[in-house]
C-alpha cells in the first residue's frame, strides 16, 4: 500500500516535528498504511511548506503548517513561494501553544507593572532573546514593546534552546518562551514568570496572571500548528484526514501529551482552521510594520 508523506519542514527532534510523528503514529493505526515523517527543514519553514503547496493533491502528501511559514512570514519575506491561503488545503488545527514572559532572578520586578516601571526608568538596559527573527517568541517581544512604551533591544539565536540558556546565565535579562519549554525552569525556581499570553489563566501555573489582567488586552498570542494539503486535494479526502486527526486528538494519550504541555487542543473544521490564518496574516502585518522588522 501507498504510504502517506507528512512533510515538516523543521528538523528532527523539535516540537513541531515530535507532534507530527506523534500523530503520523495514530493515524497509521487507523488507516491501516504507513504515514511516513519527511523533514524539510529551511527557510523558517518555508521549504517544507512549499512543498506541501507544489505536491500532487492525492491525498498522499500532507504536512504540519505553523505559524511562521502560514502568518508572520507573509509579511516578513519579500517573496513567499506560496500563498498559504490560495495554494494551501487548511485541514484541521493541531494545537495552540501559548507562550510565558520570563526574567532573570537579577530583575528586581515581581509583576509586570514593576517591569514596565523598572523598564521606563532604565531603558535600553533589558534585552529579551527569541528563537529567531518572525517567531512569536520575536513577535510577542516587539506587540509588548509597542504596546508597554518601552525600549527593549531584541537579540536573535538559532533557536529557542540557545537563547533560553543566555537568560539562565543571566547574559540576556527576558524572554518570551513557549510555555512547555518554559516550565521546568519556572518550577525549579531559576526563572521567574510575569505573565502569560493567554486568555485565562494557566491551570499548571495559576498564580502567574494573564497579560489581559495586567493591562495588555491585545496580547494573546499563540504558537499554533496545523495539518495542510496541496490546495487541489478533493474535499472528501480533506475530510477523511480532518475526522481522522480530530479523531487521535480525542485519544487519551494525545490530549494529555497537549494539555500536561500547558497547550490548547486544536480540531475543529477545515473551515474555523483557515479563519485562524486568515485572522493571524494582517494582525502580525501590522506588527511587523509597526516595529520595523526586516528580515534575516
Amino acid at each position: 500500500m501507498k504510504p502517506v508523506r507528512w512533510i515538516v519542514p523543521y528538523a528532527p527532534g523539535g516540537f513541531v516535528d515530535t507532534r507530527s510523528r506523534q500523530l503520523a503514529m495514530r493515524l497509521a493505526d487507523l488507516w491501516k498504511q504507513p504515514v511516513v515523517v519527511d523533514n524539510r527543514a529551511g527557510a523558517g519553514g518555508v521549504i517544507g511548506t512549499e512543498l506541501v503547496a507544489r505536491a500532487a493533491g492525492d491525498g498522499y502528501t500532507i504536512g504540519m503548517g505553523s505559524f511562521p511559514p502560514l502568518a508572520a512570514n507573509v509579511s516578513l519575506m519579500k517573496s513567499l513561494p506560496y500563498d498559504p491561503l490560495r495554494d494551501l488545503a487548511q485541514v484541521v488545527l493541531v494545537e495552540k501553544s501559548p507562550l510565558v514572559l520570563m526574567v532573570h532572578p537579577s530583575v528586581t520586578a515581581k509583576t509586570l507593572a514593576e517591569f514596565v516601571t523598572l523598564a521606563k526608568a532604565n531603558p535600553g538596559k533589558f534585552s529579551f532573546g527569541s528563537s529567531g527573527i518572525g517567531g512569536p517568541h520575536h513577535l510577542s517581544g516587539e506587540m509588548f514593546r509597542m504596546l508597554a512604551g518601552i525600549e527593549i533591544a531584541h537579540v536573535p539565536y538559532k533557536g529557542g534552546a540557545p537563547a533560553a540558556a543566555d537568560l539562565l546565565a543571566g547574559h540576556i535579562l527576558m524572554m518570551f518562551e513557549l510555555t512547555y519549554a518554559a516550565l521546568p525552569s519556572i518550577k525549579a525556581g531559576r526563572l521567574r514568570p510575569l505573565a502569560v499570553t493567554t486568555d485565562t489563566r494557566l491551570p499548571m501555573l495559576p498564580e502567574v496572571p494573564t497579560f489581559a489582567e495586567s493591562g495588555y488586552p491585545a496580547l494573546v498570542v499563540s504558537n499554533w500548528q496545523g495539518v495542510i494539503a496541496p490546495r487541489n486535494t478533493p474535499r472528501d479526502i480533506v475530510d477523511r484526514i480532518n475526522q481522522s486527526v480530530n479523531q487521535v486528538l480525542a485519544m487519551a494519550p494525545v490530549r494529555d501529551s497537549i494539555l500536561n504541555q500547558g497547550n490548547e487542543i486544536g480540531g475543529g473544521t477545515p473551515e474555523s482552521f483557515a479563519a485562524l490564518i486568515r485572522a493571524e496574516i494582517p494582525r502580525w502585518a501590522k506588527v511587523v510594520k509597526d516595529a520595523n522588522i526586516q528580515p534575516e
